[in-house]
Parts: C-alpha cells; sequence; structure tokens
C-alpha cells in the first residue's frame, strides 16, 4: 500500500426532512451516541491529516456536539447538492497533495477495515477516483454502478436508469476516494442541470479518465445503510444491540 497522506470530508450539512424532526439528522443518536460520532472515530482511525466535517442546517449544535474531536469545519448554508457541500472544503483542500476521502455522517456503521480496503485498491492503481460499491437484492433508490467488461463506464441514479439499468443491483454507497488534485480540479466543471436544480457528485466521474477509476465492491452492506428516517434508525440501532 502507497501511504499518501489522507484527508476527509464527511457531509453533515442536512437536515434531515423524513426523519421529521427539528433536530439536525447527524445527532440523532444510536444508544445514546450522535451518527457523526460514529463516522469521526472510524475516520480517526485512518489516521488523516485532517477531518473536515461539513455543516449548515443548525451548523451551531453540529459543531458543539462534536467539539471534542478537534476537527476543522466548512460551511453549506444552502444546501444545494453534494458536490456543492465538498466545494466548500476546497479552501482547506487548496495545495494538498495526496488522497480526499468523502464520508457520509448519516452511515453510521461503515468500518475501518472497508475504508481500508477502499484506500488501498485506490493506491494501488494509482487511480484518480475511487467508489465504494455493494451488490443488495433491492436497489430501489440507489444510483446503480454501470460497467462494461468489468471498467467503469457511469452511475446512473434511480429515477433516471432505464429499464435494463434498473435490473443492476450493484449500487454507488456514497462513499469514495478522490486524489485530491483531481477533485480540487474537476468539481467545478460539475452542473445542476436536473430537475433538482442541484449539484451532485456522481457527475464528476464523467470528468474523470474512466481507465483511472477503481470500484471497490464489498459483502458488508449493513456498514453502507445511510438513515434517512426514525424507522431505519431504529433497525441499525437493533443491529448493534444483537
Amino acid at each position: 500500500m502507497i501511504n499518501k497522506p489522507l484527508t476527509i470530508c464527511i457531509l453533515a450539512a442536512g437536515k434531515g426532512t423524513r426523519m421529521n424532526s427539528s433536530m439536525p439528522k447527524v445527532l440523532h443518536e444510536i444508544n445514546g451516541i450522535p451518527l457523526a460520532h460514529f463516522v469521526i472515530k472510524t475516520s480517526k482511525l485512518l489516521n488523516p491529516k485532517k477531518i473536515i466535517l461539513i455543516v449548515g442546517y443548525k451548523k451551531d449544535l453540529v459543531k458543539k456536539s462534536v467539539k471534542k474531536f478537534n476537527i476543522e469545519f466548512a460551511e453549506q448554508n444552502e444546501q444545494k447538492g453534494t458536490a456543492h457541500a465538498v466545494e466548500q472544503c476546497l479552501s482547506k483542500l487548496r495545495g494538498f497533495s495526496g488522497d480526499t476521502l468523502i464520508l457520509s455522517g448519516d452511515v453510521p456503521l461503515i468500518s475501518q477495515n472497508t475504508l481500508n480496503q477502499l484506500i488501498t485498491l485506490h493506491q494501488k492503481n494509482k487511480s484518480l477516483a475511487s467508489i465504494l460499491s455493494a451488490n443488495i437484492i433491492n436497489p430501489k433508490g440507489y444510483g446503480r454502478i454501470i460497467r462494461n467488461n468489468n471498467n467503469f463506464i457511469k452511475i446512473v441514479e434511480h429515477k433516471d436508469a432505464n429499464t435494463e439499468e434498473l435490473k443492476i443491483n450493484e449500487i454507488n454507497s456514497g462513499i469514495y476516494i478522490f486524489d485530491t488534485k483531481t477533485l480540487y480540479n474537476k468539481i467545478s466543471l460539475i452542473k445542476n442541470n436536473n430537475i433538482q436544480g442541484e449539484y451532485y457528485l456522481t457527475d464528476i466521474f464523467e470528468f474523470i479518465d474512466k481507465n483511472m477509476i477503481s470500484i471497490y465492491n464489498t459483502n458488508h452492506i449493513e456498514e453502507i445503510n445511510g438513515i434517512n428516517t426514525i424507522n431505519q434508525l431504529n433497525d441499525i440501532a437493533h443491529q448493534l444491540v444483537k
């Protein structure tokens, strides 16, 4: 493994409308621990040069909750999509020559081992970008990984997928690692030409040489479960108790 310096950006700016709560989504708790804390603790195990938490909705509450971790913050004051969120970190990534790992603050079970596997593959292949994927039985709602002879072609969002693409079971986890210079230079090329008018980080792969993109497919499907509802929060809490 080539031990390139690592920065980690964690998306944590959203309200989490489907939680039906005024509390920021990443402050909802599993067994008394806020979701964001799980992701930050796992991030620390990777020995990054810096961890940047992207805050937005009720940012002061989120900052106060994670104060003990001694991390940095970027502020996304308007939620305009995942690429827009990561763009708020660019000033802190300027001149950084290593890799940048993108995590979500509402995916609490992602493990050090799985992330190490992703990072190792990325660095072994000298990739410019790498994606964490998984094969799941019911991929409804997830973006699909489109391949040709095992090589990455694109990510198609569920709502944009055609009949054949909807049959694909390999999904995008929303966890990525980029060569930082590539991320820095390509993210501004992303447009918001979609129904939501948002800037999606998945669109960055259109601007990166497909031969320089790797995919790590994990068998640990439970690790990539994001939390969007109270029911999902309770389900994960029950998993951890078992």
